[in-house]
């Protein structure tokens, strides 16, 4: 009982914490944080008695934190900005690993302790870059592309960075010891290929047709924690072995249920990873190195800015893109505390430097909103007024967009409108923020744009000024409502036809002046009650009447 006492504990201070992060615009993994200092056994009051038993669920959250990024990685993602991204991604990682350990090595650590300081800090937040991105309204310009190419790259270096780091700074450690290491994580990708090809999808498609949601995250959670222990009885990490088992289910149709599935898992046992970070800071220890993390901060705010804006325009990049990567990864990310415990378990790192990765990761954090919205008056000020970010677009005529249909979603609704214009020839442009849809519609030859269509920007790029019409096909109530909001304040005339689910919202939308409004269920309905009506043998005119007052009926009740 004490152990369920003490998750009790947990989850009040981590939902105290992540409330007070959420209410004060930071990320929630900084209020995580903060509740595990204060019932961490440093603090007084309440605290955590079984710290052993947390960490080991803590362990789990590393687990499936790697096992949803094995799942979220997209190549496609990689291939707009490809070269940046592997090349310049993989030349930032190195040059900012160089500057952490002249950084660590001036504090007075000795090179084995810089070499881990300096691979911590060169891992940006994706979490905290892509919230950001998100609330400026950003994802879909050029910059924000590049940021996510570049962050793909930084979060498979976790995997190799796992491997060599603990080999080069055991006492015995070598480049024998690293080959050796490399090899079994070969051995063990050879092996996880093979049960990925014959045996992988052939249980997860057995499962699939049981339809069983429990029974399919049953299945899921097996796979991922059964190839994270056979990576931990190879010598490599359960994280390790997760982050695999991801990427083999990430190559199947069933990814994106797994990762559906797999989130709220992940998400509560990523909440306890975060928490124990926290409870292994020492306050004390904070106080004593106040200055140094201070210094730190400053310099790596200011080295990863100038590192990422200088390979970037290396690149061929220019204009604001440079200044905004910079300006929104130089942040240390959450990566680095998933490296830093395993330094600190096999006794490389000290509490100190731990500690003093810890405040540097969360004081970065914590200021990225703020640097990364300055970003525009900081180009202004050097640069003269600030050039429109582009968006990607794709499939777009040379003769530019008028008179056309703006598709506002790219799921299942959408698409199917979409392809049936596009059998006519008739012009429109979709608009849709998953990225592997997007790829699917660049594929198929589809006019479309990659951004949140609640973004007046994103909306002007659609033209939306000039179309004919707007159909809003996304479900969720509160996305039609500031999708059709931003519409209307760049033209207040614009005819429109949302989606709605349910009464309410069809009455909420039609307050808001819209054109048209349909309902699935709704629809359905009334197709079979026509369908009901012709094997009645019913008139057709008299099927069109009962039809079209069962319409004017529940859409004006």
């Amino acid at each position: 009982m004490e152990l369920i006492a003490d998750l009790t504990l947990i989850l009040a201070a981590a939902l105290i914490g992540g409330f007070a992060a959420h209410r004060l615009g930071q990320p929630l993994i900084v209020g995580y944080i903060v509740a595990g200092i204060v019932v961490g056994p440093f603090t007084g009051g309440l605290t955590v008695r079984h710290v052993e038993g947390i960490e080991q669920l803590a362990e789990l959250g590393v687990a499936l934190l790697l096992f949803s990024l094995g799942l979220e990685v997209s190549f496609g993602e990689l291939a707009p900005v490809r070269v940046v991204a592997i090349a310049g991604g993989a030349m930032q990682i190195l040059v900012t690993l160089a500057l952490g350990v002249v950084l660590a090595e001036a504090l007075g650590w000795s090179w084995q302790p810089a070499l881990w300081f300096g691979a911590l800090i060169a891992l940006s937040s994706t979490m905290v870059a892509l919230k950001t991105l998100q609330a400026q309204g950003r994802i879909g310009t050029l910059s924000s592309r590049v940021m996510l190419g570049m962050l793909v790259v930084q979060d498979l270096a976790v995997v190799p960075l796992m491997i060599v780091l603990p080999e080069l700074s055991s006492p015995s450690g070598g480049a024998t010891r690293v080959m050796i290491a490399t090899g079994r994580a070969f051995l063990l990708l050879g092996l996880t290929v093979v049960v990925a090809t014959r045996v992988v999808p052939r249980l997860m498609a057995a499962v699939a047709r049981w339809n069983s949601p429990e029974l399919f995250l049953l299945a899921t959670t097996t796979v991922a924690l059964g190839v994270g222990y056979a990576a931990h009885s190879f010598g490599l990490s359960l994280a390790l072995g997760a982050f695999i088992a991801g990427l083999v289910i990430n190559e199947s149709e069933y990814a994106h249920q797994a990762l559906s599935d797999v989130i709220p898992l992940r998400d509560i046992f990523g909440m306890l990873f975060f928490v124990s970070v926290g409870m292994l800071l020492d306050p004390a220890v904070v106080w004593r190195q106040i200055g140094t993390v201070a210094i730190v901060v400053i310099a790596v705010i200011a080295g990863k800015a100038l590192i990422f804006g200088v390979v970037v325009r290396a690149f061929g990049y220019r204009r604001i893109v440079p200044l905004a990567v910079g300006l929104t990864l130089f942040q240390v990310g959450e990566f680095a505390f998933v490296l830093a415990r395993v330094g600190l378990d096999d006794g490389t790192i000290s509490t100190d430097l731990y500690a003093l990765v810890l405040n540097t990761a969360v004081a970065t954090m914590a200021l990225t909103p703020i640097v990364s919205n300055a970003t525009p008056w900081i180009y202004e000020r050097i640069r003269g007024p600030e050039p429109q970010d582009a968006l990607e677009v794709i499939n777009l005529p040379d003769a530019g967009l008028v008179d056309h249909v703006v598709v506002a979603g790219g799921g299942r609704v959408g698409r199917t409108v979409a392809d049936a214009l596009a059998s006519r020839d008739l012009p429109f442009v979709l608009i849709e923020q998953d990225d592997r849809r997007v790829q699917q519609a660049r594929r198929d030859g589809l006019a479309v744009i990659y951004g949140d269509a609640s973004r007046a920007v994103v909306l002007e790029a659609a033209n939306v000024s000039r179309a004919c019409a707007l159909l809003v096909t996304v479900p969720t109530y509160t996305d039609v409502r500031a999708i059709v909001r931003a519409a209307q304040h760049i033209r207040a005339d614009l005819p429109i036809v949302a989606r709605a689910e349910g009464p309410d919202a069809i009455r909420d939308l039609y307050a808001l002046g819209i054109e048209d409004v349909t309902s699935p269920e709704f629809e359905a309905a009334i197709e079979m009650t026509r369908e009901a009506l012709v094997r009645l043998a019913v008139p057709p005119d008299d099927v069109q009447r009962v039809t079209t007052t069962m319409r004017r009926k529940r859409y004006r009740a």
